[in-house]
């Protein structure tokens, strides 16, 4: 196992639940957790600004390995000071390795021993993406956290399909450990396992044993239901040490986040905001509103009282419904300021409860606020 000093720190847990509050180290400055992460996937957050971002409170943003590696192509990022220097944004960067983008387009990939062989799904060119290779990109990327090639398991699956293919993801991880340079950058690793607790116990050991700088939890949220979502997370965390960061992989929506947190996870990335703020779903403080509907035509009110986004503190929802009805570039714009500064800031709610020891009653709190709309 790796003995290397663990970059994250623990400040405090909650008293009555697995809740915690911390923070990890990184190249680009240090990460306040539990947090969620705007994905920013072609090396932009769709939308919006770097400046943006920051003004609405983000820590740290994700990008792409499979998309930059195909488009623009990681060296004329490293051209550039690597990601950083590309994209006009100094705050940390969490790069995923391209597993789920090659699971999601498998019926223009095949996974061997050796990698992943797929085809580009803008020109149909081949390509090859080994283990060595997503680490060597995404040190190309200059990310601060780079997370090792996986193969994400589809739901359902059977048992013998699931531990061939966690066993692969396991060998992958050692070979991902054995390409990491001495950059500085963090590299974690994902533990699968499907939906079966003991394979994701034995998957989790085995990571621990290579050593990593933080751990992951991926193939959840691929179709199964939230209570079995739940009882995955519930059946890895014990089994993650406490001195290392937790990052529970694209989850997802408002009560995801609040419902991962109580159970002991640190780091979260989801496109739910940005890509539902396209869609004209917003999250609110009392829960969702669908500024398509005819009610808002003429509603002076701002989209969340309670919220001081500036989308909230300059519109109507009666002007942010006329947008998306006219399909405007600004709806985009606005609607994705709102959702992204709404996650943002429940996390800071979140980090906050578990400072004073209340969580479980912001817990209480975030769910009465829903059921009295």
């Amino acid at each position: 196992m790796n003995n290397k000093k663990s970059p994250f720190t623990l400040h405090c847990d909650s008293s009555d639940c697995a809740a915690r509050r911390g923070e990890v180290q990184t190249l680009h400055g240090t990460v306040q957790t539990p947090v969620f992460m705007p994905v920013g996937t072609q090396a932009t957050v769709k939308s919006v600004t770097p400046e943006n971002l920051k003004e609405m409170g983000a820590q740290i943003i994700l990008g792409n390995t499979y998309h930059l590696f195909i488009r623009p192509g990681h060296e004329l990022i490293r051209s550039f000071g690597g990601l950083h220097g590309f994209m006009n944004w100094d705050r940390p960067i969490l790069t995923d390795s391209g597993g789920f983008q090659i699971f999601s387009l498998k019926e223009l990939a095949k996974i061997t021993e050796e990698g992943a062989n797929f085809r580009s799904h803008l020109d149909g060119s081949k390509l090859f993406l080994s283990p060595e290779d997503a680490v060597q990109v995404q040190e190309a990327l200059r990310s601060d956290i780079m997370m090792c090639l996986d193969t994400c398991i589809p739901f359902p699956a059977t048992r013998e399909e699931t531990v061939q293919s966690t066993d692969l993801t396991s060998r992958w991880a050692k070979r991902c450990r054995q390409a990491q340079s001495d950059t500085g950058q963090l590299l974690f690793g994902i533990v699968q396992g499907g939906m079966f607790p003991e394979l994701r116990q034995a998957h989790a050991e085995a990571l621990i044993d290579i050593g990593f700088d933080g751990y992951a939890i991926g193939g959840l949220s691929v179709g199964e239901d939230k209570s079995m979502m739940q009882e995955m997370t519930d059946a890895t965390i014990p089994h993650l040490p406490k001195d290392y960061s937790r990052y529970l992989m694209g989850v997802g929506t408002p009560e995801d986040l609040v419902e991962g947190v109580y159970r002991g996870v640190d780091m979260f990335d989801c496109v739910m905001p940005t890509r539902n703020a396209r869609n004209g779903t917003l999250f609110t403080s009392t829960g969702k509103v669908v500024i398509k509907n005819a009610r808002y035509r003429d509603d002076k009110e701002p989209l969340d009282p309670n919220c001081n986004c500036y989308t909230c503190r300059n519109y109507s929802r009666a002007y942010l419904r006329h947008l998306f009805q006219c399909r405007e570039i600004l709806s985009y714009h606005l609607n994705t300021i709102h959702n992204l500064h709404y996650y943002l800031t429940l996390m800071a709610g979140m980090r906050e409860a578990i400072e004073k020891d209340r969580f479980s009653a912001f817990r209480n709190d975030f769910y009465g606020r829903l059921e009295s709309e």
